[in-house]
């Protein structure tokens, strides 16, 4: 369990720094540097070595990082895990700031399927990227995030909503879900008190500041909880834990020295759908494994060939029996935190594991000495997808779905349990190493 928590506090820690999918590719670069990987431009010609450790970024949110094996790839293809880097909450909108009644408040777009309620009432503030001009008149890019509390979303009283507690907490996204931000200051305009908001933070002019993308992130810290403090509560465990997962059973001196080509690939936009250019559905992995085949001198054929003998995990949470909604479960499949990675199934393809796949999985976990789990949704709920079909499709190579059991999927505070973060950098590493 020693071991188990400190990996966990080492994801915490990944977490808290990422309040932002931005963010989120900053961190994983930070841990890419310690271990002498190279950074890759899309529009300069690429020099890669046998044993090299390279990575690319495309538009600051999603990264795809590779160790270039020592064998042909014609005889071991491409070893391949991808997760998401974004999570479900609330975005900014471009001319976000209002005065009402006394009040600053910011305008909010939903961004995925968060659990609305969750966010009243917590400790909220700003992350993301912003765009400028700098003193050569390039227009550059920057992280920003308000480590303060800035922004808040107070429930109504219940004398005021006497039926919430029978009916849920029910928002209207336009009217009820503008963040309080601070007193409305005389004189001031809404969007420049705004913008010198993030020009202070930034320490550039009001005149030099053009966009932003801003995320609505929680400022609580990752815990520990339970009477054995085998579980853990953060924000954006879906789905920055099974990125941190990969990232810890890649950086492995063993796995690094493998003679396989091997790849991670964290991508944006999987909450909504992943259609974008560094979304899951978009060109961004696909370029990258063509241009390693191509950069090696691998002609088209065999470049289909390697895709051919490839294999992807595609790693997203799960969803982890709650005891307390048993109606809300396929019986047959309850999956228990802290008792192994879930291997998920759907008959449609929402997940993209099928027989061989799960076959080849259950096999790793029981070379890993990991157990694992089964999932199936329930046949009357519709069930949700990841990048996994998307990403095999695209790309035409065996994949499988699996995640680490979760509760509460999409809150703004989710929970999750000790072991099964090290079960699953166990069995990722030894994906790599076999």
């Amino acid at each position: 369990m020693i071991n188990a928590q400190q990996h966990v506090q080492a994801l915490l820690d990944f977490i808290d720094a990422s309040p932002s999918p931005w963010h989120a590719v900053k961190s994983v670069e930070t841990q890419l540097k310690a271990f002498s990987f190279v950074k890759l431009d899309e529009t300069a010609a690429w020099d890669l070595k046998a044993g090299g450790r390279y990575y690319v970024i495309r538009d600051d949110s999603s990264i795809v990082l590779f160790v270039q094996g020592q064998k042909s790839l014609v005889e071991t293809g491409f070893k391949l895990v991808g997760a998401h880097t974004d999570s479900p909450g609330f975005r900014i909108k471009p001319n976000p700031i209002t005065a009402v009644d006394g009040l600053f408040r910011l305008g909010v777009e939903v961004y995925g399927g968060p659990i609305i309620a969750t966010f009243a009432d917590r400790d909220l503030s700003l992350a993301g990227r912003v765009n400028y001009k700098d003193a050569d008149n390039n227009i550059v890019s920057a992280l920003i995030k308000f480590d303060e509390v800035l922004l808040r979303l107070p429930n109504l009283a219940i004398h005021m909503n006497r039926t919430v507690n029978e009916e849920g907490l029910k928002l209207h996204k336009q009217m009820e879900l503008p963040l309080i931000l601070s007193t409305a200051i005389q004189d001031a305009l809404p969007a420049e008190y705004f913008a010198k908001l993030l020009q202070d933070k930034l320490g550039c002019g009001l005149d030099k500041l053009l966009s932003w993308d801003l995320a609505v992130y929680d400022t609580q810290k990752g815990v520990f909880w339970g009477a054995e403090q085998e579980f853990y509560a953060d924000s954006q465990l879906d789905n920055l834990a099974s990125c941190h997962a990969a990232i810890q059973a890649l950086l492995d001196e063993r796995v690094l020295n493998s003679e396989s080509t091997l790849v991670c690939a964290f991508f944006d936009h999987e909450e909504i759908g992943s259609g974008s250019n560094r979304g899951a559905d978009g060109s961004f992995l696909g370029d990258v494994l063509q241009r390693i085949a191509v950069t090696n001198g691998y002609s088209p054929e065999e470049y289909a060939r390697a895709l051919a003998k490839s294999f992807l995990i595609s790693a997203d949470m799960a969803h982890a029996y709650q005891p307390s909604f048993p109606l809300a479960y396929e019986p047959d499949h309850k999956v228990i935190v802290n008792k192994g990675p879930v291997i998920k199934v759907n008959a449609s393809h929402r997940y993209s594991t099928e027989s061989i796949s799960q076959a080849q999985f259950i096999d790793w976990c029981a070379q890993a000495e990991v157990p694992y789990q089964t999932y199936s949704h329930r046949s009357d709920l519709a069930c949700g997808s990841t990048i996994g079909p998307i990403t095999s499709a695209k790309l035409g190579v065996r994949s499988i779905d699996v995640g680490n059991p979760l509760w509460a999927m999409h809150s703004i505070r989710e929970s999750a349990g000790v072991l099964d973060h090290q079960y699953m950098i166990k069995v990722l590493r030894q994906f790599f190493i076999s």
